[in-house]
């Protein structure tokens, strides 16, 4: 087990990319997924493919791809700080008592992270809905989201069905958020 310093520092050495612009990460992908990118040279080069894949980019794949890569530090961070809390010490009896690695997973850590996953899920489901200029640029404007469907809805003057969309994504949120509360109490760790 690392120190808290060392832990510390691992975390911040991951959040490096995400000092740079959204829009800067985004278009870094192209490189790496484009028709001429690293992972289609990798795929002709080693001969797992026989041609160039062309759903590595502008695709769900891509897109799914960036909300992975943009959220995952919105999500490990609350993760990170309720596994801080946990002792040391109830790892250690646990392993005493002759407990299995899964078993302390299932039985202590996970229990006690469930706070930190659940305002991790909430962060980045609240954040999620409303980029959908991600998609746009990720899926290189031929994948819908709900966001995507409302402002294009009311490019064109079509409130009431941007209305209505816009309260489904909120009925949506607010279950989402109640089964959240139920799940874990998330003041006690705010």
């Amino acid at each position: 087990m690392r120190s808290k310093t060392c832990q510390i520092v691992l975390l911040l050495i991951c959040s490096i990319p995400f000092w740079t612009s959204l829009i800067i990460r985004m278009i870094a992908w192209i490189p790496l997924l484009g028709r001429n990118g690293l992972v289609n040279q990798l795929l002709v080069g080693t001969a797992i493919a026989s041609k160039p894949q062309e759903w590595l980019l502008y695709s769900e794949f891509s897109v799914i791809l960036g909300y992975v890569h943009l959220y995952t530090l919105t999500m490990i961070v609350p993760i990170f700080n309720s596994m801080m809390r946990i002792e040391r010490s109830l790892i250690e009896a646990a392993s005493d008592a002759g407990a299995s690695t899964w078993q302390v997973i299932w039985t202590i850590i996970l229990p006690l992270a469930k706070p930190g996953i659940a305002i991790g899920i909430d962060l980045c489901h609240r954040d999620g809905d409303g980029r959908f200029r991600h998609g746009r640029r990720a899926g290189g404007g031929q994948v819908a989201s709900v966001g995507k469907q409302i402002a294009t809805q009311l490019s064109y003057l079509q409130f009431p069905p941007a209305a209505a969309n816009a309260m489904v994504l909120l009925v949506a949120v607010v279950v989402m958020i109640a089964l959240l509360v139920r799940v874990v109490d998330i003041r006690k760790e705010l």
